[in-house]
């Protein structure tokens, strides 16, 4: 049989063998961090460059586009440009063509189908040439997929006026233009994130005065060619 104070030594030895090595082990792997931590340090800091500034992405300052009018009068349809000369105030110019009635006009249809108005003289088309600003609201309160606005232009305005008993389109060649000065005052906004195209929607009150009339209906003089028109807004920037 062995001799159990030999097996305890033994054992002890083997124990301090085992927690020698796993010293001398730990020993080294802390050394060869260090050393990789120096590398890769040195690696890290020989690399690094200075930090790029942020780039700046500027927005579209002009816009040009086709604006759709609806009246009491009638239809009509326009173009404008627009510039921006700040990210609150805007500068532009817009052409339209719509139609004006008197507001005593009544229509009537007749068996065939066919609408006429009694007494109705002249037709009118009203073609405004204006220059106006656009003061953007709210700038920094609302998320800029809604960019609500005033609005306001002035300037010469054309009035076509052609007869109204002979077919519409023969009777345009048969028209005179008179003309006077106006302009509008207006509300709207502009839709949606993407600022490259253009959707909006307007709402404008135009005055356009004619102090002398225009006969419209018979014995009837025009003196008032503005009103109140919703405008659909469609467009592009760039």
């Amino acid at each position: 049989m062995s001799d159990p104070k030999g097996v305890g030594v033994v054992v002890r030895r083997r124990l301090s063998v085992i927690l020698i090595s796993l010293c001398v082990a730990l020993s080294s792997l802390n050394s060869q961090e260090q050393n990789s931590s120096r590398n890769d340090s040195t690696m890290v800091f020989g690399t690094i460059t200075q930090p790029l500034p942020p780039i700046e992405v500027k927005s579209p300052r002009n816009s040009w586009g086709v604006d759709l009018l609806v009246s009491n009068g009638g239809f009509g349809l326009g173009t404008f440009y627009r510039h921006e000369y700040s990210d609150h105030l805007s500068g532009f110019i817009d052409f339209s063509i719509s139609e004006s009635k008197d507001e005593d006009e009544k229509d009537y249809v007749n068996i065939f189908g066919v609408s006429f108005t009694p007494g109705k003289v002249n037709r009118f088309l009203v073609m405004p040439l204006y220059v106006g600003v656009q003061r953007r609201l709210f700038k920094d309160d609302i998320m800029d997929n809604f960019r609500p606005y005033l609005n306001a232009a002035a300037g010469p305005t054309l009035i076509y006026v052609f007869p109204y008993n002979e077919e519409y389109f023969k009777a345009l060649g048969r028209g005179h233009p008179e003309y006077t000065f106006g302009g509008y005052v207006g509300i709207g906004a502009f839709f949606g994130s993407e600022r490259a195209s253009l959707l909006g929607l307007n709402l404008r009150y135009y005055f356009v005065p004619y102090p002398a009339g225009i006969e419209s209906l018979r014995d009837s003089y025009k003196k008032q060619f503005g009103g109140f028109y919703i405008t659909v807004n469609f467009g592009s920037s760039w």
